[in-house]
């Protein structure tokens, strides 16, 4: 599995680099970077993530490198999203000219295309969908056999969500039901406004879900088949979102894209620090 391709969003018909060049210079600053100077280092804070304009990159961790980052790409958008600390570092593998975005650009820019949010959600989807194979053939997914509530939307917001949602009628799900399968093709996200759901990989439990929490934002991205499965730990109600829903709320509310793509962000990190 060496040989998995964790960028490439520019041959995605989800991304479209006319769209990330536009949101990158209404709001960004154009940068240039020397060959072997480095944008970012592993461990270190900073909110700034980059559109590719010339030049390759390549991201490093530990001393691996792990990906080659090529023109039209985005790269830095997970720490600048989680706010936490980078997990890899960026070296210019040749002189490079990029455009970069700081947290509150980013959020405008979602803002004024909410697209872009469905962009960055791909770009991390797809190197989520990677790693999941990574860890699948390595045997290394981590089992979250404990409960621990990761709550992405708060009060406020899931009642905005469902307001603004209003011919979606809450989905109740009772204890036991599949709500999802593994494979299957899906076209809904769904929020849980009360109980608890697993989800699971290969009957492996990586998450459970509670108020506030968020699954099978995968599919509605990528339109690719599921790739857990998730069952209903107690009676729950859920609300379900589509693609066209997902950008309504983005425009309306950037607060939900921003929470979405953070938890997707924390989610990816949470699997890629499985790797042996």
């Amino acid at each position: 599995m060496e040989d998995l391709d964790f960028t490439r969003p520019a041959r995605s018909a989800i991304y479209d680099p006319a769209i990330a060049r536009m949101c990158f210079e209404s709001l960004g600053k154009m940068e240039s970077m020397a060959r072997g100077e480095s944008f970012f280092v592993e461990n270190q804070k900073s909110d700034k993530m980059y559109l590719l304009l010339e030049g390759e990159v390549s991201l490093i961790r530990g001393k691996k490198a792990i990906d080659i980052v090529k023109e039209g790409e985005i790269f830095g958008e997970m720490a600048s999203i989680s706010q936490l600390p980078r997990s890899a570092t960026a070296v210019a593998r040749t002189a490079c000219r990029v455009i970069s975005l700081d947290a509150r650009q980013f959020q405008n820019a979602i803002r004024r295309t909410p697209e872009f949010a469905l962009m960055l959600l791909y770009i991390m989807i797809n190197r989520l969908r990677l790693t999941i194979a990574r860890l699948s053939v390595s045997k290394s997914l981590p089992d979250w056999g404990g409960w621990k509530e990761s709550r992405i939307f708060d009060e406020k917001l899931m009642t905005d969500l469902a307001g603004a949602l209003p011919e979606r009628s809450p989905l109740h799900s009772p204890l036991n039901k599949v709500i999802m399968r593994e494979g299957e093709a899906g076209v809904f996200m769904y929020v849980v406004l009360e109980g608890r759901v697993a989800v699971s990989i290969q009957s492996t439990i990586v998450e459970r879900i509670g108020p506030g929490g968020v699954f099978g934002e995968m599919a509605l991205v990528d339109q690719s088949p599921r790739a857990a499965s998730a069952v209903a730990e107690t009676d729950c109600s859920l609300l379900a979102i589509n693609r066209k829903d997902f950008l309504a709320l983005v425009k309306a509310k950037p607060a939900f894209g921003v929470s979405l793509i953070k938890a997707v962000a924390e989610r990816l990190r949470h699997m890629t620090s499985h790797f042996k």
